[in-house]
């Protein structure tokens, strides 16, 4: 068992915003802020690492694009069938290779099929894996036009 480090808590914990906003039916940043304003008087919502914000923001800001990536790579499924903890895993990791250009590729897929195994069926860390591996071909050049604007 590897050691988890921040940056996967971080994840870990960005998937959980993603997934309660999408089961509440609000935006994940909404969330973000409110934990926030409780925090100080109730640490039992737990730290929000900068990282976590970091992507739950960029997954918000960029989710029509996220999700037409995914929608685009995903085989005879469709984006809304999915397991609700799939599509957050889906959508963090997508948006971390199309903009966190700090962030390894091989990082980005590690991280997503370590939190299939965690937090979803025994199938979806195999699925996750096939639908970024396909993204990860496009990372590249989707991060150098990014640099570049």
């Amino acid at each position: 068992m590897k050691k988890t480090g921040t940056r996967h808590k971080a994840r870990k914990r960005a998937v959980d915003l993603l997934f309660e906003a999408e089961a509440k039916n609000v935006k994940a940043t909404q969330l973000i802020a409110e934990r926030r304003e409780i925090y100080p008087t109730d640490d039992s919502v737990g730290t929000m690492y900068e990282y976590t914000v970091q992507v739950v923001e960029g997954v918000t800001t960029d989710a029509a694009q996220v999700d037409a990536v995914i929608e685009s790579h995903l085989e005879n499924w469709k984006l809304n069938r999915l397991p609700a903890v799939d599509r957050a895993i889906l959508r963090l990791a997508v948006w971390e290779l199309l903009y966190a250009n700090d962030v390894p590729i091989d990082v980005v897929l590690d991280e997503a099929v370590q939190l299939a195994k965690e937090l979803s069926t025994d199938d979806s860390p195999s699925f996750v894996n096939g639908v970024l591996g396909k993204v990860a071909e496009l990372a590249p050049q989707v991060r150098a036009a990014a640099s570049a604007e």
